[in-house]
């Protein structure tokens, strides 16, 4: 059974970089049915508290591993723990060297035009024995019949076993799904803006700043107009939801050592609260069990 730990609304698994790309790739290999993998952040944090639909599909997730340094932090400040951090570009890079020693074929969908055809010789040029293949529908494609049957065309022909989904955050989540998860690919993972990166269209920070938490800060400084909303306002959200969730399980801590110490007595064995207390306990546990397609 894996550990997960509450971040906000998402339930981030307790896992190793090494565990989850070992899982990943098992999976696929295995040709299992359809299992999707995220890679949450504080944007998705800071998403899902107003998302609904969000919230419901990282419900569904297979596999949530805590891409930003920030989610590290805030476990760690509510008292819990994360492994390490398990970023999806770097993880994008590792699965598709580990499908090119496998046989497996990957399949890269959106990115900036021209971005996935860039990664993709990048990627052959380091494993030459690598499967991969690209696509890059037009905007607004998933708003039209004819743009998400082409899309779906083109990843059927070339039957992949991990399909990297760049759209950004909500809307690539909303399209695997939507559609992505009726393919019949193995494995699907959104990535964001891995595609940019790899292919050198957008600079990654320095490795001490990754180390040190302040990749953010490196791409507000590259992207000030574009970024600005989402750091500098999304990180304050952020805080904000980290600290709530913070006080609210101090509270529900102390309300269970009332309980767990016999403050109370004949209330407990009342049929209604009695009811109540086992509902509880019984969605507690239901948090806690993974119930996906990685589950050990």
């Amino acid at each position: 059974m894996r550990n997960r730990v509450g971040v906000g609304h998402a339930l981030i698994d307790d896992c190793s970089f090494a565990q989850a790309c070992e899982s990943i790739v098992a999976h696929a290999r295995s040709g299992g049915r359809p299992a999707f993998v995220t890679t949450a952040n504080a944007q998705h944090i800071v998403l899902l508290e107003s998302d609904k639909r969000l919230r419901e599909i990282y419900e569904r997730a297979d596999l949530i591993v805590p891409d930003g340094y920030s989610l590290l932090l805030a476990a760690r400040f509510s008292g819990r723990s994360l492994s390490e951090r398990v970023t999806g570009v770097d993880m994008f890079q590792s699965l598709c060297g580990l499908a090119a020693k496998t046989g497996l074929h990957v399949f890269l969908l959106g990115g900036r035009p021209n971005a996935a055809n860039l990664a993709a010789e990048v990627l052959k040029g380091r494993w030459p024995a690598l499967r991969v293949s690209t696509y890059c529908p037009p905007v607004g494609f998933d708003k039209n019949a004819k743009g998400l049957e082409d899309t779906a065309r083109a990843i059927r022909a070339a039957k992949p076993d991990m399909l990297f989904v760049a759209l950004g955050a909500p809307k690539q989540e909303y399209w695997i799904h939507d559609h992505g998860m009726h393919l019949s690919v193995p494995v699907l993972m959104g990535v964001g803006g891995t595609f940019e990166m790899v292919a050198g269209i957008v600079g990654r920070a320095p490795l001490w700043m990754q180390r040190t938490g302040l990749e953010w800060f490196y791409r507000l400084c590259l992207e000030p107009r574009r970024m600005w909303r989402r750091y500098l306002l999304g990180n304050l959200v952020f805080g904000t939801i980290v600290v709530r969730q913070r006080v609210r399980r101090m509270l529900i801590e102390t309300f269970l050592s009332y309980v767990r110490d016999h403050r109370f007595a004949a209330e407990l064995h009342e049929p209604e609260v009695a009811a109540r207390l086992k509902r509880f306990a019984s969605q507690e546990a239901d948090d806690s069990e993974p119930t996906d397609a990685f589950a050990s």
